[in-house]
């Protein structure tokens, strides 16, 4: 591999690197030996910021995968050039968002039973999580208090005025309606709050009602839908923000944000649907308009046939879901014709992500 150095990048003319110029500062900064960085913690000794301004490449050789670099203020370090291209691509282990709907989805199950037996099974069911945006395990536990246990397996647990965790049962003056008996539309959980949490676990305890199943809809699918075959609809849902708003007798939780969100590229990154808990802004008549009969299409979307699933979840199963991409709901239910008891609790995205990177690296 040849390569030309500059006063303060250096540049690559063939082998896997060709074509790429890289900072000087930039590669110094990735110096892995232990006088700049802590090898039990993986943070860096010294102050980058520090570096010198004008700091160069001196030297440099190539030995099959590893290439070295001498700089200017004496350091010399090596580097595996795959790992490099890895950061140079923005190599991301987390799998891509796959979109599905009713007639493509194979609903992922997971026996718990068998994690004990192979950590790649556990990885298996990340992945599916990630790819997907939900996950349901099965031969769990019927014991309270286990969904804790499950999601303290990841990460910490977010507590919310709701509690740790949480019981969806039928009870009476309840402050949700998710504690009562009537069905519930596909849906985002506390979208009122600041930031919504990120993931939903809710571990089925006891279900011996008439009704009562569960929903889930595909949030991406539903807005690759609007982008394509609605354009005007999709464009008042993702640049009109709506007040959320969540009361009860001890607190009022408040929060505004777009129906369909979108990232610095343009690129889907969260839905927020709860037609019970939003209140739209006095916008122009026009544009008001407009906004309702886009949410009155979104609203469809997510009820028809072609975008939700319908399932049943038995005692000892427990569905893990992204609350950020996914809808969900239920049927409604007889609460005179058996119990129905769920626990369930929240945790962020960075737990199962961290999870799963932790992983594929032992």
């Amino acid at each position: 591999m040849s390569a030309k150095i500059k006063k303060n990048y250096i540049i690559f003319e063939d082998g896997p690197l060709a074509g790429q110029s890289l900072h000087s500062l930039w590669l110094r900064e990735r110096l892995t030996n232990k006088k700049n960085l802590d090898l039990n913690n993986f943070q860096r000794l010294y102050e980058p910021s520090l570096l010198d301004d004008n700091l160069y490449i001196k030297e440099f050789s190539q030995n099959e995968n590893i290439l070295t670099l001498l700089f200017s203020d004496g350091e010399r370090g090596t580097y595996l050039i795959e790992d490099l291209l890895k950061e140079i691509n923005k190599f991301n282990v987390i799998p891509d968002k796959t979109p599905w709907q009713q007639d493509t989805i194979t609903i992922p199950f997971h026996n718990y039973l068998e994690f004990k037996d192979s950590s790649n099974l556990f990885i298996n069911m990340l992945n599916d999580f990630h790819s997907l945006g939900f996950v349901i395990i099965t031969n769990f536990s019927s014991q309270e208090g286990a969904v804790i246990n499950f999601a303290e397996s990841l990460g910490p647990i977010r507590s919310t005025n709701f509690g740790k965790n949480f019981d969806v049962i039928s009870k009476p003056n309840p402050n949700d309606l998710a504690y009562t008996p009537l069905g519930l539309s596909a849906h985002t959980d506390n979208p009122y709050r600041k930031p919504i949490p990120g993931i939903q676990l809710l571990h089925c305890i006891i279900n011996e009602a008439k009704g009562g199943n569960s929903i889930l809809v595909d949030g991406l699918a539903i807005a690759n839908h609007l982008q394509l075959n609605e354009r005007k609809y999709y464009n008042i849902l993702t640049s009109t923000e709506i007040l959320f708003r969540f009361i009860d007798e001890d607190v009022i939780l408040e929060n505004w944000g777009k129906l369909i969100e979108l990232n610095s590229n343009n690129d889907f990154k969260q839905i927020r649907f709860s037609g019970r808990l939003d209140y739209v802004p006095a916008l122009d008549i026009e544009k008001l308009t407009l906004f309702y009969k886009a949410r009155k299409r979104l609203y469809e979307l997510c009820s028809s046939k072609q975008f939700e699933i319908n399932f049943r979840l038995d005692s000892g199963m427990l569905i893990m879901f992204d609350n950020h991409r996914l809808l969900h709901g239920r049927t409604k239910y007889d609460n005179s014709s058996g119990k129905r008891y769920l626990q369930g609790c929240y945790i962020e995205h960075d737990a199962t992500e961290g999870k799963l990177r932790r992983l594929l690296i032992k």
